[in-house]
């Protein structure tokens, strides 16, 4: 019952705020801040591994890892990507590595089982290389094939993050992250544009995109934590 209970808070973030505030000032006592870290969180992204079993114009993976600074999480992702899409004129083929670092603000400051309806911010980084085939008919010459290609590219942008991240058992927890990617900034040369850039995503005109990511975790604590004895309900404050 208590899983379907966790499943439920991890779909909908305005539950948790409301057990949050109702529960919590009678169940757990009043912590002091403590800045010192309490543990680290390391996963996988289940979407990118979900892409890859089932999609053809997509291979890639993505790893995880926060720390706990109070109510502060300093937290990075480190990621591969390759996508190659053909219609009977273009095939595009792309493959890199990228990495984001940045924090995230916990506003569950009194969960007893830390876990985290969170805001945040991420700075990241690609570099990868991408290649274009054109396949031409000239009525005369028949068929020809161009080849372009852009090699050992990089790339910048920024994040805008929300999501959670809730304890399932012991140690395992699940959650999701919902991104605004924008300011993207390439070094592909004007004569081949960068089509789809890895941890980016399609390039768009207003340089702006959505990304979604559901995580699977693990927390390794830095040291036994005491559990926190819960009040009699019935009795008198």
């Amino acid at each position: 019952m208590r899983f379907i209970i966790k499943i439920i808070l991890l779909i909908s973030p305005l539950s948790l705020f409301a057990q949050n505030a109702d529960s919590v000032k009678k169940v757990v006592p009043k912590e002091k801040k403590s800045f010192i870290p309490t543990g680290i969180r390391v996963g996988i992204d289940a979407v990118s591994l979900i892409r890859t079993s089932i999609g053809k114009d997509f291979s890639g993976y993505e790893f995880n890892a926060d720390v706990d600074f109070y109510r502060y999480y300093l937290t990075t992702e480190i990621g591969h990507w390759e996508r190659n899409f053909a219609t009977d004129e273009e095939q595009y083929r792309n493959d890199g590595n990228y990495f984001r670092i940045g924090a995230d603000i916990n506003f569950l400051l009194k969960d007893p089982d830390k876990n985290m309806f969170f805001f945040g911010m991420r700075y990241a980084k690609s570099s990868y290389s991408e290649y274009l085939t054109l396949t031409t008919e000239d009525a005369v010459w028949g068929p020809s094939t161009t080849n372009y290609s852009n090699e050992n590219l990089h790339a910048t942008w920024g994040e805008f993050t929300t999501g959670l991240r809730v304890k399932m058992w012991k140690f395992f927890w699940m959650g999701y992250t919902a991104r605004l990617k924008f300011r993207l900034r390439t070094d592909a040369p004007e004569e081949l544009i960068s089509y789809d850039v890895p941890g980016y995503g399609k390039v768009g005109q207003d340089n702006t995109t959505w990304g979604f990511n559901y995580q699977i975790l693990f927390r390794i604590p830095f040291k036994k934590e005491k559990a926190i004895k819960k009040e009699d309900p019935g009795k008198a404050d």
